[in-house]
């Protein structure tokens, strides 16, 4: 009797803007996968931190390179498993993230402005609430051919992460 192959496991990129929760649902959504986690803010180049800091947008030749790394390390991980976090706002963002691994899955986390003003204002973050409304305005929702996953995400952390492992179906493992 041959052994089955063991099935890729998936790859995950959870997406919004910032103070959607990205880091949050998708470093507790891979913790309890057994998943490893890619905080996709760790790969900006310094000189993008630094712009966003200082409140300047980013623009597509800024992000270029930090797409880039973030499709590197979806490609060390791919069949693994592995959830990443990436604001991925744009369809071509999305793209270059898909040549990595086509299966990809994408969740995106949907949040009322209000809500992410209130996020924003209420963490320490290099990203000021000043450019949510850049972002809000870059941002090309997943459309249909992308089969990504919806998620409303004004609910607590807990009930999220349940409804996000609920839609990619996928289970917590146990320990």
């Amino acid at each position: 009797m041959q052994a089955q192959p063991t099935p890729a496991l998936p790859t995950i990129v959870v997406m919004g803007v910032s103070g959607s929760g990205k880091s949050h649902v998708g470093a507790t959504l891979a913790r309890a996968c057994g998943m490893d986690f890619v905080e996709g803010d760790e790969l900006h180049p310094v000189a993008n931190i630094a712009r966003m800091s200082a409140g300047i947008p980013l623009d597509d030749a800024d992000r270029q390179p930090w797409l880039e790394a973030i499709a590197a390390a979806i490609a060390a991980h791919r069949g693994k498993g592995v959830v990443v976090a990436c604001s991925a706002l744009r369809r071509v963002y999305r793209d270059v993230l898909r040549q990595a691994d086509p299966a990809l899955r994408l969740l995106y986390l949907r949040v009322p402005r209000d809500e992410l003003v209130r996020r924003l204002r209420e963490r320490r973050h290099f990203m000021p609430a000043s450019l949510l409304d850049s972002q809000l305005a870059t941002l090309e929702e997943p459309t249909a051919d992308e089969h990504a996953i919806v998620l409303e995400a004004g609910a607590d952390l807990a009930s999220t992460v349940a409804m996000a492992s609920q839609a990619l179906s996928i289970s917590a493992r146990s320990a």
